[in-house]
């Protein structure tokens, strides 16, 4: 079971959530790692059709524990801006909690590869996108993240202003 966020007067909509992803250019991974301890690790990534693709090699730690564990859950933060006269910070994030599972077959390692590579590198022509894929693609292990549940939080500060 996912607890219910305690302050949901902060939660952000899931329109809101998406936007956080679609424009966030990292995030960070939060695995079961081995002898009962998270592992978490930074991480580029893409968000789209409600999955979020990552790449990685195709073995190391990372790898190790989504294949032990398949659930997971990945951080991401959209604002962090340091108020030091307040002590405060005024944030938003958003935590997708879900599964992961390697794509295996060639034409979705492609397409995520692809989806990567043009978050990325926007204004890279597609034949430089494929070359880059093609130079890594025997290395290339493509992780996929399906969502079972995404919230989102914002500063208290942040959704008076919202209500004002």
């Amino acid at each position: 079971m996912i607890r219910p966020m305690r302050r949901g007067r902060q939660q952000l909509s899931a329109a809101d959530c998406d936007k956080i992803l679609e424009q966030g250019t990292s995030g960070v991974l939060a695995v079961a790692g081995d002898d009962g301890y998270p592992y978490a690790v930074p991480l580029s990534y893409v968000y789209t059709g409600g999955r979020i693709l990552f790449h990685c090699a195709q073995e190391g730690y990372k790898l190790d524990a989504v294949r032990r564990c398949d659930k997971v859950s990945f951080c991401v933060i959209g604002q962090d801006l340091v108020v030091p006269e307040e002590y405060t910070t005024r944030y938003r994030s958003v935590i997708v909690f879900g599964r992961v599972r390697e794509v295996t077959d060639e034409a979705g390692r492609r397409t995520a590869a692809l989806a990567l590579a043009r978050k990325y590198a926007p204004d890279a022509p597609e034949a430089d996108h494929n070359a880059e894929i093609d130079k890594w693609w025997n290395a290339l292990c493509v992780l996929e993240l399906t969502p079972d549940r995404i919230t989102g939080k914002e500063a208290v500060e942040l959704t008076r202003a919202r209500r004002d």
